[in-house]
C-alpha cells in the first residue's frame, strides 16, 4: 500500500526496449478482463495494440467487467474452467482473489519487470499481481453552472448544493475512501474510530441526489442530473480535456487516499506464457509511459520517463503527494462490512 511518499524516478530512462520477455513462438489468444468505456478505449490504444505488434502471434480479447467485485466473481465463477487470463482490478478485490486463490504468485525470475515497480507497487499485491495503476478519490464539480467554485471538502455541506450530490457509498471503494478523507477532517483517525465521519456524513445525507451514481458521477454532471460527484482523478482529467473543461477535479486540502488498481494473473490461465508476456508488457516502461500520458493514471514503473506535464495531473505529482492520507488498505479491508453497515444504518437512512 502506498503508504510512504511515492517517488518518481527522475532521468533519462529509456523506453525504447521495454523490459519485457520476448519468448519465441508465442501465439493463441488470451482474455483480459477490466474496466470498461474510457478506460478500455485508451487501455486498447496505448498498451493492447503496441502489445499486440510486439507480439504478433497473439491476440489480446478485452472483456469488459463491470465492477471490481463483478470481476473477481466472474473469475470466481470460472475457477474449474478458467476463461479469464488477466485480470485488472482493484487491490482491495483483488486480494479476495488471492486469498481464494483465484490468481498465482508472480517472481520476479519469471516476471523481471517487478524489478522496475515502486516498492509500493510491489507492496499492494504482496506476492500477487502489483499495483499497475495509481490514482487518486477527488470532488468532481460543474465548472459552468456551480458558483462560486468547490475549493475544499467541506464545501459538500453547503445548503446551495442541497439534492445536487452524486455520493458513491460503500461497498463502492469510493464511499470507503470518503470515509477516511472526512474522518480526517473532523480531526479523527479512521484507524481508531469512524465516529466523526458517520455523523458528519449523516448530516450531508438529506444533500445528496443519489448514493449509486448511474452510470456514473461524470455522466450525472454533464448531463445537468447534479453539480458534484465523487470520482478518481485519472478519468476526470480526460473528461475534462474532453468537455472542454466543463468538469473539473478538486484534490481536497483536508486530503485524499490513494487508489490502486492491480494486474493479476489468473490461476490456470489456458494461454498462461503469452498472459505472463502480457503482463511484463502492461508493466514495462513504455506501457506505463504511453497509458500515464493518455489518461492520468500515476505510473507504477518507477524508470518510466514521463512527460512532467502529465505527471503533473496524476497522483503522482508533489502537491498531489503532499495531500495524501497514509491509508493502509489492508486495515480497512478489515473493517470494511462494518463501514458498510454504519453507511447503511446511519447515513444513506438519514436521506429517506
Amino acid at each position: 500500500m502506498p503508504t510512504r511518499r511515492l517517488v518518481i524516478q527522475a532521468g533519462l530512462a529509456s523506453i525504447a526496449a521495454p523490459a519485457i520477455v520476448r519468448a519465441q513462438g508465442l501465439s493463441g489468444s488470451i482474455t483480459l478482463m477490466s474496466y470498461s468505456g474510457i478506460f478500455q478505449d485508451n487501455y486498447t490504444k496505448t498498451v493492447i495494440e503496441p502489445f499486440q505488434q510486439a507480439f504478433p502471434g497473439i491476440k489480446v480479447n478485452f472483456a469488459p467487467g463491470g465492477t471490481s467485485a463483478q470481476m473477481v466473481g466472474s473469475v470466481r465463477a470460472q475457477k474449474a474452467d478458467p476463461q479469464i487470463d488477466v485480470a485488472i482490478m482493484d487491490v482491495t478485490t483483488s486480494s479476495i482473489g488471492n486469498s481464494e486463490g483465484l490468481f498465482e504468485k508472480l517472481t520476479p525470475a519469471e516476471f523481471p519487470v517487478l524489478n522496475e515497480l515502486l516498492p509500493e507497487a510491489r507492496a499492494a499485491g504482496g506476492e500477487y499481481g502489483p499495483a499497475v495503476t495509481f490514482d487518486h478519490l477527488v470532488l468532481v464539480y460543474d465548472t459552468q453552472n456551480l458558483k462560486p467554485p468547490l475549493t475544499t471538502l467541506a464545501d459538500l455541506w453547503r445548503p446551495d448544493l442541497k439534492g445536487q450530490l452524486a455520493i458513491s457509498a460503500p461497498p463502492n471503494i469510493q464511499g470507503l475512501a470518503l470515509t477516511a478523507m472526512v474522518e480526517k477532517m473532523t480531526g479523527g483517525d479512521y484507524r481508531k474510530s469512524i465516529d466523526g465521519a458517520i455523523k458528519k456524513l449523516r448530516e450531508l445525507a438529506p444533500s445528496v441526489n443519489t448514493f449509486e451514481p448511474n452510470p456514473d458521477g461524470y455522466s450525472l454532471i454533464l448531463n445537468g442530473v447534479v453539480k458534484v460527484a465523487t470520482g478518481w482523478n485519472a478519468r476526470s482529467q480526460l473528461y475534462a480535456d474532453q468537455t472542454g473543461g466543463k468538469i473539473a477535479a478538486l484534490l481536497p486540502p483536508e486530503g485524499s487516499v490513494f487508489q490502486i488498481n492491480t494486474i493479476n494473473l489468473t490461476a490456470g490461465s489456458k494461454n498462461r506464457a503469452a498472459a505472463a508476456a502480457f503482463i511484463n508488457y502492461a508493466l514495462s516502461q513504455a506501457a506505463q509511459k504511453a497509458f500515464t500520458e493518455r489518461m492520468f493514471y500515476a505510473p507504477t514503473n518507477a524508470q518510466a520517463a514521463i512527460d512532467p506535464k502529465a505527471i503533473a495531473r496524476t497522483a503522482a505529482a508533489p502537491e498531489s503527494r503532499a495531500r495524501m492520507i497514509g491509508l493502509d488498505w489492508n486495515d480497512v479491508l478489515k473493517v470494511r462490512d462494518q463501514w458498510n453497515n454504519r453507511w447503511r444504518r446511519e447515513v444513506i437512512a438519514a436521506a429517506r
